[in-house]
């Protein structure tokens, strides 16, 4: 590409429901790119932008991975506060900052694509490609639980019942499931037999906690953008 003349930077977004694996894909990526150092930028650390793209300059080859980049990469229409407006600009400066010379791979993440600065998600030279990493259909589950209880033994239909009943669930998801069937088995003196009845009751208790633990997760991060927004008032 720089042969050519082209700019070597790219940018992904990956973007998909919490737990699917999109941090399980980047690990993929900077374990198979040796040569390439590694910047990993979480919320925290957002508001040093600035610094971390130096770096990345510095390091090159380098790979940026900016987690959860709804955070600071909010649509404008949802921006109430000059600080948080003035995070987003900063970000798109620094990404447009990057000469053509640049060996920069960028990936972004985020469990919520549709509330991203379209300036972001989708101008290219920015993001070049947005991938889905979708929930598991039915076969991945069956993969994914055989995968991670590969030491446990599935009696009589508990795996098409686990399978069954986790439909929706992540891979994050399944393998809480997995750890919990082999915590009961042990506890029950049969481990590794797992019985479809104990694939009944730990997911029964599963799907009962799932619905307001995730009202929980989405309550802690409106209070988070809520309170950068009140921040910005209380600074004017």
């Amino acid at each position: 590409m720089k042969r050519l003349g082209q700019s070597g930077q790219k940018g992904i977004l990956l973007y998909g429901e919490p737990g699917t694996g999109k941090t399980h894909v980047v690990h993929y990526i900077v374990a198979n790119l040796p040569e390439h150092s590694t910047i990993l930028v979480t919320a925290e650390q957002m508001l040093d932008m600035e610094e971390h793209f130096a770096l990345a300059r510095v390091l090159q080859p380098c790979i940026m991975v900016i987690e959860d980049v709804d955070l600071v990469g909010r649509s404008r229409e949802d921006i109430s506060g000059q600080k948080a407006e003035s995070r987003l600009n900063r970000l798109l400066n620094e990404m447009d900052s990057l000469g053509t010379d640049a060996d920069i791979l960028i990936i972004l993440t985020t469990n919520r694509p549709k509330s991203l600065e379209q300036a972001l998600a989708t101008r290219s030279g920015r993001a070049d490609a947005a991938l889905e990493i979708p929930l598991p259909d039915d076969d991945c589950r069956e993969r994914l639980f055989k995968q991670y209880g590969h030491a446990l033994n599935f009696q009589g239909g508990a795996l098409a019942e686990a399978v069954f009943r986790s439909k929706g669930g992540s891979a994050a998801y399944i393998k809480e499931i997995v750890r919990r069937l082999a915590q009961r088995s042990i506890i029950r003196g049969v481990g590794p037999l797992v019985p479809r009845e104990d694939v009944e009751v730990v997911l029964s208790l599963a799907e009962a906690e799932r619905s307001p633990f995730e009202r929980h997760e989405e309550t802690v991060r409106r209070h988070i953008v809520e309170q950068d927004d009140e921040d910005d008032c209380g600074s004017c």
